[in-house]
């Protein structure tokens, strides 16, 4: 056991140590944001803070939750960053055609396109900063393509686009409007200047588009070919590991003839904590409900069956509202469950527990109800860019929240840390091989609480690119790291509780667990990170060990067969039936969102022409909610089991539950998200990026027919969701219990 926690230690230093080495480099070689960028015939285009201004009004309207900027963000509207970089191109070719051959340029010859498209690259390409005067100087043609694509924004969101799903007002003011078209000109500058002394952009060429000259870069090619040897190496290592490991399965394992928790009072604190599961019902509702208007509004976007409900809820909103509460309640069910499993580990109640676990309840109820509000005042105007950022929307995907929002959330998971140590410190003071599956827990628990503490290292004017280097610290450590060690050692401690897997064992595996998903996972948080204005370190790091990511997911299957047998090993255990086959399911969903589709997307050649389209959202979807989602269910399910042991239950709602929403999800990938974004990614390749992501693409007959297509898996989705939520209620009511004799 002590070679595993050398192994733990040694795979958490080495990844930090490069995680952090990366982010100084990322740091030191991130696009510069210039003082002022003026023409050279001396007219000053942006002046001073203009970009910084303008990065603020784009989050106030909602950020990446109205389309994207580099590629992160939503789906609705364009890429920002493609959509200028394009519309620039194309008035510049004009320009010059109209000026040297009196003709349109669609209309020149393939030598005279070739000769302008020649020298646009050439224009375009050219690193004009000066780090001494921090001024980036311009030809005047950029000048006129600049007031051509500012008119174009002001009445985007001054008037609204229907297409986009941008109502209108959504920025009106003269002076916030060419703030906002200055941050699209800087994120499409460094999108298409090359870095001093290179012969790439700031982004690695990204975006896709011939008229620049951005096409693949040798490293994205050689490096996803490296990130799939690493791939096949660390299958086949992993293969070779489990085969040679098969003899030393536990063998003779006594199964208890009756339920070990058959007799199981909940304490005060237990019983405290099932409200937060009425909430999560709640929620996983009110989640849905968005779900369904947000995806509706990508085929009408200024309304819902034709009711104007965009006046009152645009896409900005909804969406934000629809992943916000998605993160809300499958995080209060994680931590509602380490709230009821710690009196199960330490057979311990500390006092004054149930009053902090009330505290705790009404602390998160304020930051969600609060959180939401500012949001929606800040999408509607009623703060200034300032205030919205401390209250309203901060406009970065997944850390919407406010900041006093996100800090009143960091102390609450504080709080929950404090209540978890205080619970589990006895059974960390006892002798055994629990000791060590509790330890793991305790880290996990301090993991959770503290590295949410990432979202608060930038502030209202932090640099884009260092806002995503860190914001990644959030969404993939945090969510998708170490809640994942979280959730595994407490699955493994039921088991272990229940005893259906000896301590040792339970222990070493968890660990193990977790040590193989961290080798890959901190480090491949970088994966995200490739075309933000890093350079090519982050690259090369990040496609090698995002491969490795994948690697541990090969063998879930085996663990889902053994829960599958432990749920039929006995007639009392039939009893945890239900939160098994959610764990089962999150083995399988893990394996198809998270590893498949996952890596369907994550190699650099792959990325660069699949960067927030749609296969995007299939990879989330299938991955937050059927990995993450389906766990914070199976946890919530395996408590209330736990609550009243010895009453059985009604499983006719919860299993049409069960089926309806993993059926749901699957329908929804397969016949709406995977079609949409093989098709999005064939008109990147061919045509560019901002075709891929353009209303006169997406509002095609075949694009509107495959966007409906989410109606049949949404619907069995959401059926399955509301028969969650009734069987819930019914555990208060009694109604999903069986009637005894």
């Amino acid at each position: 056991m002590n070679k595993l926690w050398i192994a733990f230690a040694c795979v958490m230093g080495f990844s930090f140590l490069v995680l952090g080495w990366i982010g100084t480099r990322i740091y030191q070689e991130m696009p510069p944001i210039p003082e002022k960028v003026v023409t050279t015939d001396s007219q000053t285009l942006i002046a001073a803070n203009d970009i910084a201004a303008g990065q603020n009004v784009w989050q106030a309207l909602g950020g990446m939750e109205v389309g994207s900027v580099w590629g992160h963000g939503s789906y609705v509207a364009p890429d920002w960053t493609a959509d200028w970089l394009h519309r620039e191109a194309v008035f510049i070719l004009e320009d010059w055609s109209h000026a040297d051959f009196k003709q349109e340029f669609k209309d020149l010859n393939e030598e005279q396109q070739a000769q302008l498209t020649a020298r646009l690259t050439k224009l375009m390409r050219t690193n004009t900063y000066d780090p001494e005067t921090g001024i980036v100087s311009i030809d005047p043609v950029r000048a006129k393509a600049f007031a051509s694509n500012l008119a174009h924004y002001s009445e985007v969101f001054s008037e609204g686009n229907s297409d986009y799903a941008i109502p209108a007002g959504a920025v009106t003011d003269p002076d916030r409007l060419h703030k906002l078209s200055a941050f699209f000109f800087w994120t499409s500058w460094a999108a298409s200047t090359n870095r001093p002394d290179d012969v790439t952009s700031f982004t690695n060429n990204w975006p896709h588009e011939r008229l620049v000259g951005n096409r693949p870069t040798g490293d994205n090619i050689v490096w996803t070919g490296v990130s799939i040897i690493m791939l096949l190496a660390g299958i086949s290592a992993m293969a070779w590991w489990y085969a040679s490991k098969r003899g030393e399965e536990e063998k003779d394992l006594t199964i208890p003839e009756s339920d070990p928790l058959a007799l199981w009072e909940a304490t005060p604190s237990q019983r405290a904590t099932i409200k937060y599961f009425w909430i999560v019902s709640a929620l996983i509702l009110v989640q849905m409900l968005l779900g369904v208007i947000t995806a509706h509004y990508g085929v009408e976007g200024d309304g819902f069956y034709g009711f104007p409900l965009s006046d009152w809820l645009p896409y900005s909103v909804t969406r934000t509202w629809h992943i916000q509460i998605g993160l809300f309640w499958i995080a209060t069910a994680w931590l509602a469950a380490g709230l009821f499993i710690g009196p199960l580990v330490s057979n311990y109640e500390p006092k004054w527990q149930r009053f902090g676990v009330n505290v705790l309840f009404g602390a998160l109820l304020i930051v969600v109800v609060g959180s939401l509000a500012g949001e929606w005042l800040s999408i509607q105007n009623k703060m200034t860019d300032t205030v919205s950022f401390y209250f309203g929307h901060q406009g970065y995907e997944y850390v919407d929240l406010g900041r006093v929002w996100q800090i009143g959330l960091m102390v609450g998971l504080l709080l929950w840390l404090v209540l978890m140590i205080r619970v589990l410190l006895p059974a960390l003071r006892q002798s055994g091989q629990q000791r060590h599956l509790v330890a793991l827990l305790a880290v996990a628990s301090g993991a959770i609480a503290l590295f949410y503490g990432a979202g608060l290292t930038w502030g209202h004017h932090s640099h884009l690119t260092m806002v995503e280097y860190w914001r990644w610290w959030v969404v993939h450590l945090w969510v998708e790291g170490f809640f994942e060690v979280f959730a595994t050692t407490v699955i493994a401690f039921t088991f272990m509780r229940l005893n259906l897997i000896r301590p040792k064992v339970a222990a070493g595996a968890a660990l193990l667990s977790a040590t193989i998903f961290l080798s890959g996972g901190i480090i491949g948080t970088c994966h995200h990170l490739y075309f933000s204005g890093t350079p090519t370190v982050a690259l090369v790091w990040g496609s090698v060990f995002s491969a490795l990511e994948v690697v541990p997911l090969v063998l879930v299957g085996f663990d889902a067969t053994e829960d599958l047998r432990r749920s039929n090993s006995s007639p009392w255990v039939k009893k945890y039936k239900w939160p098994i086959y959610f764990f089962v399911s999150v083995a399988f969903w893990n394996m198809i969102g998270a590893g498949l589709f996952g890596f369907m997307i994550n190699p650099p050649i792959a990325l660069y022409y699949m960067q927030g389209l749609n296969t995007t959202p299939l990879h989330g979807h299938a991955a937050l909610f059927g990995v993450y989602g389906m766990l914070g269910i199976g946890l919530m399910l395996l408590c209330l089991r736990v609550l009243i042991p010895g009453r059985e239950w009604k499983e006719g709602t919860l299993r049409f539950s069960f089926w309806s929403l993993n059926i749901g999800l699957m329908t929804m990938c397969i016949l709406s998200l995977l079609p949409v974004g093989l098709l999005q990614t064939k008109a990147s390749v061919e045509h560019g990026y901002w075709y891929a992501r353009s209303s006169e693409f997406m509002q095609g007959d075949l694009m509107q027919t495959l966007r409906w297509m989410r109606v049949p898996g949404d619907t069995i989705f959401f059926l399955g969701a509301v028969a969650l939520v009734i069987f819930i209620a019914g555990l208060k009511t009694g109604h999903s219990f069986r009637k005894t004799e």
